[in-house]
């Protein structure tokens, strides 16, 4: 991972970082269609695999962005597919307070993208990872959360 900063320092172009919150049953299903069919997709993205779209808490995308992350995407079954009946439905509901709440505390809410992906669309989910990457990478760097760094003598440096 270092190296990879380094090379991008050296190059001068920045890349944004993206964690993704994957339903198992859908998300995942058709993120690793994408893999076996060899669509290929940004490097950007980090994947974690959870149960249900609806089990992702808000707090868990806030904690994200306050780590450094740039962008977070969160996928699930497309609504009325569910295989915990009702799940994607409250994560609709939740994210879409999530949405306003972002706006309130001065994120920009276009850094938290929500996809509906099942398990036999590996071509969309690389299309809405590209996007993501895309709209990301337009916003800059997430810095509201950024600490800053200090050098030795305790001064402040610039990122």
């Amino acid at each position: 991972m270092e190296a990879k900063i380094e090379v991008e320092k050296k190059e001068g172009e920045w890349e944004p970082r993206i964690l993704a919150f994957l339903c198992r049953w859908c998300s995942y299903a058709g993120a690793d269609l994408t893999g076996s069919a060899r669509i290929s997709y940004p490097p950007n993205v980090r994947i974690l695999r959870v149960p249900c779209s609806g089990r992702v808490d808000p707090l868990f995308i806030l904690k994200t962005l306050r780590s450094g992350m740039d962008g977070v995407l969160v996928s699930g079954c497309h609504p009325g597919d569910c295989h915990y009946t009702a799940g994607n439905y409250n994560a609709r509901r939740k994210f879409a307070v999530l949405t306003r709440l972002l706006a309130y505390v001065g994120i920009d809410p276009r850094r938290v993208q929500f996809s509906w992906v099942s398990a036999s669309e590996g071509e969309k989910f690389a299309k809405v990872v590209k996007q993501i990457v895309v709209d990301v990478k337009a916003l800059g760097p997430n810095q509201l959360f950024r600490l800053p760094t200090l050098d030795k003598s305790g001064e402040s440096i610039r990122q």
